[in-house]
């Protein structure tokens, strides 16, 4: 019996480079086609003539591409990269309206082993199979028939970038109008086409990061304890809780109607309803709030080089310790003790590399026992993070049901997704109470307070939009309103003659942002320095107040 050969099929250059041009304009820009169809609108012969010309431009530039990378015999390796990254982007975006810009890479880049694991599902597997692998492999598998001659190769290819590049001339001088208008009304839709959306975010980053290695910038060198502090019957002690990805919107404390905060509501604490965020992720938001930099002046690039409020509290003399459950604190904890909660690996809290947030009082009354001096201590929780909301809290914080007990969010229904987001903002509040109670227990040492700020919201289908990271200029307000809550214990309101009544008066009435935190704690734990801004310290008008 003989056996069965499948016989490889041969395609000449100019056909296979065409083909493949093809493939990756057309099939692997699905979501970027849907939504410049929505944003044009298509309602006449000349914007439908608009829209055809697109996959025009598309398969010229991506032609010229891939020709010019035949003319050094590299056509395959670019081939299976640019059809490799535009199906696994394609795939995010339309299952989860990403868009791919710099911050998309940091986030990629920031991704632990745990969170990459929690976005794995079988369509995910089945789309980058399909859509990417095979057809990568396709580009290796398939014969080449290159021209006889290297000078007749020259002319053929020369020929093929000749005619792509009339091509997208023609374009232009049809319907450059329409391009700019379209593009520069929908500056995003851009990051939706493939493969350049990767390449340009991959530069981008790599520009705006090459400098990360610059001497240490230092700020607040003049930081000292002020002397109404140091000199108190008892020594401070402040806990920040970091929070992730849990929004505004969720939470009963500014009116949410279900019933998420039974605990917080009853914890006597300062609820800031009208609080934005720096940024929409978490490589952005952290290394924002706790730099001196306001959202409109930061600076990523300077923040990675430079000091933030923790060096600042811990050059005064106070220690800081800071808590770690979310995968890192993004530079914000660089110079200042650190624990990586997750690395205890506890039973019953600690599941394939990600821990619920009650890991983060793992030997914490021990350590404030311990401490001598005042104290800041940070507790970055894991929070409400997604897009494996069923796994942020232990079982009996399963309240609300039906739940949406897989990571693909976008196949549940949204009474699903929302029933599990607000079981994690359930944990979420007595984690924070949990907090509180545990400075109660350690008045007679301390004079204690607390700050929670959540670091961004989340999309939970809104409008199709699932999960967070998009631009801050077009975010919806889901990913940058965000809780923020204080609890100052009646020993610090009486020290430091805070009041209460104006603090809750104003946190009704004001919007206050991330830009806030800096300033804040730093007169919260009584640090005196030039850096401090006294404008943007929440407390500072509520001090002597009636």
């Amino acid at each position: 019996m003989r056996a069965f050969h499948l016989r490889r099929p041969t395609l000449g250059l100019l056909t296979f480079l065409v083909l493949f041009a093809l493939y990756i304009a057309l099939f692997l820009n699905i979501a970027f086609w849907h939504q410049a169809f929505n944003r044009l609108p298509v309602n006449s012969v000349h914007s439908a003539l608009v829209f055809i010309s697109m996959p025009v431009v598309a398969f010229a530039a991506i032609n010229i591409l891939l020709t010019l990378a035949s003319l050094i015999r590299l056509h395959r390796l670019v081939i299976s990269l640019f059809v490799l990254l535009g199906a696994a982007v394609q795939y995010f975006i339309l299952n989860f309206s990403i868009v791919m810009d710099r911050s998309m890479i940091d986030n990629i880049l920031d991704t632990t082993p745990a969170e990459s694991f929690a976005l794995l599902s079988s369509r995910l597997v089945l789309s980058l199979l399909f859509s990417g692998v095979l057809m990568a492999g396709l580009a290796w598998w398939v014969r080449i028939r290159y021209p006889a001659t290297l000078t007749r190769g020259m002319m053929v290819q020369g020929a093929s970038i000749a005619l792509s590049g009339l091509a997208i001339v023609l374009v232009a001088l049809l319907f450059y109008k329409d391009y700019a208008s379209l593009f520069r009304n929908n500056k995003e839709l851009v990051k939706s086409l493939n493969p350049s959306n990767s390449i340009v975010a991959s530069w981008s980053w790599y520009i705006h990061n090459r400098m990360d290695n610059l001497p240490l910038v230092r700020i607040g060198e003049d930081a000292r304890q002020a002397p109404q502090i140091a000199q108190g019957p008892r020594k401070n002690l402040t806990i920040l809780i970091v929070g992730e990805t849990s929004r505004a919107a969720n939470f009963s404390l500014g009116g949410y109607a279900r019933e998420t905060n039974p605990r917080l509501k009853n914890d006597n604490v300062i609820y800031f309803p009208h609080t934005t965020s720096c940024g929409t992720a978490t490589a952005v938001s952290v290394p924002c709030m706790f730099s001196d930099m306001p959202r409109q002046h930061y600076d990523a690039q300077l923040a990675h080089h430079q000091e933030g409020l923790l060096d600042v509290i811990q050059r005064a003399g106070i220690k800081v310790l800071w808590n770690e459950n979310d995968g890192g604190c993004k530079g914000a904890c660089e110079r200042v003790p650190t624990q990586d909660m997750t690395r205890l690996k506890l039973p019953g809290q600690c599941i394939n590399g990600e821990c619920y947030d009650d890991v983060l009082f793992e030997g914490l009354s021990h350590y404030i026992d311990t401490l001598q001096g005042d104290g800041v201590i940070v507790l970055h929780t894991i929070g409400s993070h997604g897009p494996t909301y069923y796994n942020r809290y232990p079982p009996q914080f399963r309240k609300f049901t039906p739940t949406c007990d897989t990571n693909e969010i976008q196949t549940c229904s949204q009474e699903q997704l929302v029933n599990t987001y607000d079981n994690t903002i359930l944990y979420v509040d007595y984690v924070v109470d949990k907090a509180i109670a545990l400075l109660r227990s350690k008045q007679d040492r301390f004079t204690t307070s607390l700050v929670y700020l959540s670091d961004h919201g989340e999309s939970l289908g809104e409008d199709g939009v699932y999960l967070h990271g998009l631009p801050w200029s077009i975010a919806p307000q889901m990913q940058t309103h965000i809780p923020m809550l204080m609890w100052l214990s009646d020993d610090y309101q009486k020290r430091y003659h805070v009041s209460q009544q104006c603090l809750q008066k104003r946190a009704d009435t004001q919007a206050y942002s991330q830009d806030n935190l800096f300033s804040t704690m730093l007169g919260m734990v009584g640090v005196a320095t030039q850096v401090y801004q006294g404008k943007d310290d929440i407390l500072l008008s509520c001090k002597g107040a009636n």
